[in-house]
């Protein structure tokens, strides 16, 4: 990485040159570069698995790179032409830094994927918290191995247990497929056993104190692997977490989700000019719909439904029509048919209520163009949990009702994750992440994964 980003600092000085005749930003620009991406630990190898953090280091230090360049030109050599340089220079250089580690995690990616440069890992902890952690970890189909988990590049190759004689907490690691190699007196063994660099992911549990952690990390380090402990609480990102040093004492920091309007400001008004903007685009496409769904069956080419927003108000939602117009009347004869009954949700496979025109309406998300009104008017967002109905909201307890602090959305971690196919608990689980660790990145992860999820259809009915 070293090597590739020299040479993006050599081509971004280059460019630089042949507008300002200066041989100065050749000579400089490479080991400042260099200099600014050790320093903000852009080459740490653990970093290129971990979300968009290797992303944001590069930036950090493009932003750097100017203020580096007047201190030199201006205070050491008192050029500040330099200053000039390497202000054109900084857009360049950061973009093919961050073109490298782009293309270097999908290779990193796929070789994981094949198998290749995958790392051994152990986890440690009581039985419940390991099968949660691996449960959520899980990212594969029935063809490939329960032991190997999207933990950036680590195949689990066993659990040790706090509780190893609880054969009901077992159950669920049997069913996955996980070995369990024993309790924690069998880490160090484990660790020797595998041989190589192996890394140890310790779950919290009040059996393991401070004296056993350092042991383990001890073990794991003598072995050349790594150490990582896990937070009590999950669905945490990790832009919200820092070390904070209180005493001489590190506590982990958690910050507060970005719930104000002022935080969500930008976010806003984005969404309203793509809504506009859509609404233009796609006018064409909704009115041939619109003719469809009367042509399909007699009723009105929308459906209007309240559904509750922001902070529990309650507003109209519009959507494509999908069903016959008697659909609501005809809903408790089919309470037994329900797919959702482990919650709130009505969803039912093969409804005999939706169209046929409808169904095709709903494979592929059509239905909910008519929701860009609402994203423009401002009781919607492009991006959010659900809009659920009033009786699914009176049924929310206190911990659920947290969805109801942002703006749903046309679509979500809900929707790019399966849909109706999850269950209830999970698109909860789901719901609540995003409203806890928004951020514009994760809008735009959520907006790329969008595209492939209304294409695969999954959940859409």
């Amino acid at each position: 990485m070293l090597a590739t980003d020299a040479a993006a600092a050599v081509v971004a000085a280059l460019s630089v040159l042949g507008a300002v005749g200066h041989w100065t930003v050749v000579l400089g620009l490479p080991p400042a570069w260099a200099a600014l991406m050790y320093a903000h630990r852009a080459y740490e190898r653990a970093v290129f698995g971990s979300g968009g953090e290797v992303y944001r280091r590069v930036l950090r230090g493009a932003l750097v790179l100017p203020a580096l360049a007047a201190v030199v030109g201006w205070g050491v050599v008192g050029d500040l032409d330099l200053l000039h340089e390497m202000i054109l220079a900084a857009p360049t250089v950061a973009a093919l830094s961050l073109a490298a580690r782009f293309l270097l995690r999908r290779w990193l990616r796929r070789n994981w994927a094949q198998g290749r440069n995958r790392t051994t890992a152990i986890l440690v902890g009581p039985s419940a918290g390991v099968a949660e952690l691996l449960s959520a970890l899980w990212n594969g189909g029935p063809e490939r191995s329960p032991s190997r988990v999207g933990l950036q590049g680590m195949d689990i190759a066993g659990v040790c247990l706090t509780d190893p004689g609880n054969a009901r907490g077992r159950a669920p690691l049997d069913k996955l497929g996980v070995p369990v190699l024993g309790g924690v007196d069998e880490v160090p063994g484990a660790i020797r056993g595998f041989g190589g660099s192996t890394t140890v992911v310790v779950l919290p549990s009040p059996e393991i104190d401070a004296t056993l952690l350092r042991a383990l990390s001890w073990s794991t380090a003598a072995a050349g692997g790594d150490f990582l402990l896990a937070p009590a609480f999950g669905d945490v990102a990790a832009s919200r977490l820092a070390v904070r040093p209180v005493g001489g004492v590190p506590l982990i920091h958690l910050r507060a989700p970005k719930l104000s309007r002022w935080a969500r400001l930008p976010k806003e008004l984005a969404e309203r000019l793509v809504a506009a903007a859509l609404l233009l685009v796609l006018a064409p496409l909704m009115c041939v719909v619109a003719l469809a769904v009367r042509l399909g069956s007699r009723g009105p080419a929308l459906f209007r439904q309240v559904r509750v927003g922001l902070h529990g108000k309650q507003f109209t939602m519009f959507k494509f029509r999908t069903m016959r117009p008697d659909a609501e009347a005809v809903r408790d004869e089919l309470a037994h048919a329900n797919h959702n009954s482990d919650g709130l949700l009505f969803k039912v496979r093969d409804d005999p209520r939706v169209t046929r025109v409808g169904a095709t309406l709903r494979r592929y998300s059509i239905d909910e163009l008519p929701q860009l009104l609402n994203v423009l008017n401002g009781r919607m967002s492009l991006i959010g949990p659900r809009p659920p109905l009033p009786e699914e909201v009176a049924g929310y307890s206190h911990e659920v009702r947290r969805r109801l602090l942002v703006k749903p959305g046309l679509t979500g971690l809900w929707q790019v994750s399966g849909r109706s196919d999850l269950p209830w608990d999970e698109a909860v689980r789901l719901d609540l992440a995003y409203v806890d660790n928004w951020s514009l990145g994760l809008d735009a992860l959520i907006l790329l994964r969008t595209g492939p999820a209304v294409l695969r259809g999954t959940g859409a009915y």
